[in-house]
């Protein structure tokens, strides 16, 4: 019997049967225009104007790497401007005990979480003084190879879990990385092992130039963690207190021993996959409307100018002090000595392979020391 290869494609599922939407599956408490939705589970004051602190800080920069790339002091950056809240909310639960494992875009959550303005300046100046994280940090470096962080995240937590202590790790990954197979194989070890991690599953609609709609037909992505036998969540990712009480309590969690959490942060990617990309190339007017209007700094600071823990000098204080502290890190920055090729292979191994050392050699060797 001879069997043919046939010639029918599988059709594309339609857009609006697979959007990237907020539902009513989502944890939310507060709405685009700043109104609370569950007043029971908010922070206090204090905890909410530091978050906003944070997304300010985070959003300076990102707005300033774009000049610097313009003007040729910085290089090729992801930017992430409209995507605070997921970041700063997930990052800002962790202590300095606990691993961090960032994507490539999550420059906001890795200054959250500690890292100095200056060293992030010359990583992404790709200048050797900022490959070598600090050694107070548990922070690992951007990972640009996709998903890749999600079992390196799990083989951490595992380390700190037979060391006794209750540190756990968080590993962030787009919608576009969840599809990778290490992803699932991560989510899977985990929760057999029971894995004090915490996995951030950012859905901001875009892998690279493919919707979220073109690559799965899942429309809740955080139910992924039910093949696995995990907790998943779905939230509101430009709403900054959902995502701080949601990720906190699976912190909280995984620190008690219970295990694992995926997290689905839905937010939007509204600018460039990078500062050198044209998205207008392959999403329309369409694609972006409404997601301005759910900016999360803005809805942040319309709550807390209703309810009275901000005014409009403490805001303008707060701007002052983000963009003088900038200022002085970028300095900082452009005083780093400038770096020597053989600086390219200090910070590969913690002991350097003799390879490494050949290599070391010749290229002093090339520079006459």
């Amino acid at each position: 019997m001879t069997r043919t290869r046939s010639s029918r494609k599988a059709a594309a599922p339609p857009a609006e049967a697979v959007p990237h939407a907020m539902t009513d599956d989502m944890v939310q408490l507060l709405t685009p225009s700043g109104e609370v939705t569950d007043a029971a589970r908010l922070p206090d004051p204090d905890t909410q104007r530091h978050l906003y602190r944070l997304m300010r800080r985070a959003r300076h920069f990102d707005e300033r790497a774009w000049v610097l790339y313009r003007t040729g002091r910085m290089g090729v950056f992801p930017p992430y401007g409209g995507m605070e809240a997921s970041q700063v909310g997930t990052a800002a639960a962790l202590t300095h005990e606990d691993w961090l494992f960032p994507t490539y875009r999550d420059t906001g959550a890795a200054l959250t979480y500690g890292l100095p303005i200056p060293q992030t300046i010359a990583y992404w100046r790709t200048s050797p003084h900022g490959w070598a994280m600090p050694e107070n940090l548990k922070v690992l470096p951007f990972y640009i190879p996709i998903a890749t962080q999600y079992p390196h995240a799990v083989g951490a937590a595992l380390a700190e879990a037979r060391r006794g202590t209750s540190n756990v790790a968080m590993a962030f990954i787009g919608d576009g990385g969840s599809s990778e197979g290490d992803f699932h194989e991560a989510l899977n070890f985990a929760g057999a092992l029971n894995a004090p991690c915490v996995f951030i599953l950012q859905n901001n609609g875009w892998a690279i130039s493919v919707p979220t709609r073109a690559q799965t037909k899942a429309t809740n992505l955080s139910r992924r963690a039910d093949g696995y036998g995990i907790p998943g969540v779905r939230v509101d990712g430009n709403d900054v207190l959902a995502t701080y009480v949601v990720t906190r309590e699976a912190v909280e969690r995984a620190r008690r021993g219970e295990g694992p959490t995926l997290i689905e942060t839905v937010t939007y990617r509204v600018k460039p996959h990078t500062v050198a990309d044209d998205p207008s190339r392959y999403r329309t007017a369409d694609d972006t409307a409404g997601w301005d209007e759910k900016d999360p700094v803005v809805r942040l600071r319309t709550h807390l100018l209703a309810q009275g823990h901000l005014t409009e000098e403490q805001d303008a204080e707060i701007v002052r002090e983000i963009e003088a502290e900038f200022e002085a890190a970028l300095a900082e920055a452009d005083a780093y000595p400038e770096p020597t090729p053989a600086e390219i292979v200090n910070h590969v191994f913690a002991e350097p392979t003799p390879a490494l050392r050949r290599q070391r050699a010749e290229l002093l060797a090339e520079e006459g020391q």
